[in-house]
């Protein structure tokens, strides 16, 4: 099997064909770095590529899977992550000259337990200056294009997790969503992405919007953003919103259906009234 049609299946898949040893993590980064090289200089996904700390893990990982031993459910999956959030070793320039290059010191949250579930770090992934706007452009990175259309806009301000999520450019990517960072770029490049509850996915540091702001997955398949939800999720000590550990598969329940749920709506909750603007229609 070619290494670069592996970069289509799920991660679920790739992790079945790393216990075969069909394939191995090292072959599947490879081949994700050589399609990386191809086309991030058109759609401009990436803020920093970490190869040498990528192969690092993914060596580890092989020996992992050589003797039968992985980490966890993750093991040997390329991952990348958002730039506002830390990772060891990686600077967080958060799209803005005005950040500091020295790489962090510590993992956030969802970033070191995918790192003790055996991610393969890739780099971080671009954004629009300080994560404010719904398109991904930054004085510091410059335009991120469409994967689908590089004369259009990613969305934003995940715009770079989508675009990888969506050309392969590793398997896994975390994301930021407040006013729908996620869920835009998301539907623009054709991927899944969502704003998981507040407190599932524990934050550090958090944004100057605090409750506004969470931390999620964006991905090529809902399979593949409930492994790495189940992944992710959990308490941190570091973050004070943080909710218990739930220990919930989120992957057991996919095919269940929606028959018997409900939808709450609530016109005013109980107190607030909403202005209805009169909508003019034009003559003609």
């Amino acid at each position: 099997m070619l290494a670069d049609e592996v970069l289509s299946r799920s991660a679920a898949d790739i992790v079945a064909l790393y216990r075969s040893r069909e394939i191995s993590p090292v072959e599947v980064l490879t081949a994700t770095l050589d399609r990386i090289d191809r086309l991030d200089r058109i759609h401009n996904a990436f803020v920093v590529i970490d190869r040498q700390g990528a192969l690092n893990d993914a060596r580890a990982s092989e020996e992992r899977w050589r003797r039968g031993q992985p980490n966890g459910l993750i093991d040997g999956l390329p991952v990348t992550v958002k730039d506002l959030i830390v990772v060891k070793g990686m600077p967080t320039r958060r799209g803005s000259h005005t950040t500091n290059p020295v790489p962090s010191e510590e993992d956030g949250p969802p970033v070191a337990r995918l790192r003790r579930q055996g991610a393969v770090f890739l780099g971080k992934t671009t954004t629009s200056e300080f994560g404010w706007k719904a398109v991904t452009d930054s004085p510091l990175t410059g335009v991120t294009r469409n994967p689908w259309n590089a004369h259009l806009t990613s969305g934003g301000s995940s715009g770079g997790a989508g675009v990888a999520a969506a050309l392969g450019l590793g398997i896994l990517h975390l994301g930021t969503d407040g006013g729908g960072s996620i869920r835009v770029p998301a539907s623009f490049c054709g991927v899944f992405g969502f704003k998981p509850t507040f407190g599932v996915i524990s934050v550090h540091p958090h944004s100057p919007a605090l409750s506004l702001w969470h931390q999620g997955p964006l991905t090529r398949t809902v399979p593949d953003a409930a492994l790495m939800l189940t992944v992710m999720a959990g308490p941190d000590s570091r973050d004070w919103y943080a909710g218990p550990e739930l220990n919930i598969d989120y992957r057991n329940r996919l095919s269940d259906g929606i028959r018997g749920f409900r939808i709450a709506y609530s016109r005013t909750l109980g107190y607030a009234k909403v202005s209805v603007w009169p909508i003019r229609r034009s003559r003609g």
